[in-house]
């Protein structure tokens, strides 16, 4: 019985798959042993498990429909039913825990300060883990974020600098908070005044470029509201992929019906 049209489909969108997993595999090998920072190596693991999880689905969905192999393509369907479920709570997840917090407008500045306590229970939680906060200091310095940001801000005068649009991270990790009452000198350099702030991150800034504000509750708000709005478009991209999972997913179980089917009719034959 000739091929129908849910299991070609099937067949090509899991080659296209297939082929997408290779360069993910690779990426994840590359970055296991070329990895410098721990940063990058931070992230080998996860894109090998992705690289290897993608070829072995799109392996068994490709053999499935292809080849009529009922129980493989049962199992193919098995997965992407649960990579839908995961898809729609992640989902729901992300977006509760970014729906709170967002920077302060401060008058007469060009950038906004953040605020620890502004965000979820859940994010500050997991950023301020001792652990895990040393882990991303390592990170915001790899990147360079404060170095680049000093050079480019180097011959600005107190006023220009104010009106200047940080980053998040920039604002909450690389200068100190504007109620500390610090002079400026320079986009790294301020000096302490006679003013008496109850913000605790006012101890904790150096002007030194390996400490600066790294320290700061202000840095580690800075950098969840980043997060937050990293996770938000991962959230709107992921309902994207849901819509397209739940496509192939409808397909599929047009396949599996055309494999039960013919091979009902070619036992039927036989007997």
């Amino acid at each position: 019985m000739a091929f129908r049209l849910s299991n070609n489909l099937v067949g090509i969108l899991n080659f296209v798959t297939f082929l997408l997993s290779i360069p993910i595999l690779g990426a994840g090998i590359w970055l296991s042993r070329e990895g410098v920072t721990e940063c990058e190596r931070f992230l080998d693991k996860p894109v090998i498990v992705i690289g290897v999880f993608l070829m072995l689905v799109s392996l068994a969905g490709l053999i499935g429909a292809c080849c009529r192999v009922t129980w493989l393509l049962w199992v193919y369907l098995v997965v992407m039913f649960l990579l839908i479920v995961l898809g729609i709570v992640f989902t729901i997840f992300a977006f509760a825990v970014t729906n709170k917090g967002a920077g302060e407008v401060l008058s007469n500045r060009g950038y906004k300060e953040y605020r620890l306590g502004d965000y979820s229970n859940w994010l500050q939680k997991r950023v301020t883990d001792g652990k895990n906060w040393n882990k991303i200091k390592s990170c915001l310095a790899d990147s360079k974020v404060c170095t680049d940001y000093s050079q480019k801000y180097l011959n600005l005068s107190p006023e220009e600098f104010y009106k200047e649009h940080l980053s998040a991270v920039q604002s909450g990790c690389c200068k100190p908070s504007n109620d500390c009452g610090f002079t400026y000198a320079g986009p790294t350099n301020w000096t302490q005044g006679s003013a008496v702030s109850t913000n605790p991150d006012c101890n904790l800034w150096s002007n030194d470029l390996n400490t600066l504000c790294f320290n700061c509750n202000s840095c580690k708000a800075g950098f969840i509201d980043n997060l937050k709005s990293a996770w938000k478009k991962v959230a709107v991209v992921n309902v994207v992929f849901l819509v397209f999972l739940i496509i192939v997913y409808s397909v599929g179980c047009c396949a599996f019906r055309n494999n039960r089917r013919d091979n009902h009719y070619q036992q039927g034959w036989k007997a």
